[in-house]
């Protein structure tokens, strides 16, 4: 069970940090809007920052509970 948390939570980091990448680029290089989020939120350029960190966060934990239950299971 840990080890499918594990991977859906992982998934949803990317998810979320390659938005704010697509998004961050989108403003700060091409003035426009690109993916899908700001269909959803109007935010400033550098709150996109902030989303890219989310992203990079939720992916390490993600990580690491699937390793944990993988450890688990081996022991």
């Amino acid at each position: 069970m840990r080890t499918t948390i594990g991977y859906t939570v992982e998934s949803i980091g990317y998810v979320i940090g390659a938005q704010g990448v697509v998004s961050f680029a989108s403003q700060t290089f091409f003035g426009t809007e690109w993916g899908w989020l700001h269909k959803v939120v109007d935010l400033p350029t550098t709150a996109y920052l902030g989303l890219v960190a989310l992203g990079l966060a939720l992916v390490a934990g993600g990580v690491k509970t699937r390793k944990a239950a993988e450890r688990r299971q081996t022991a």
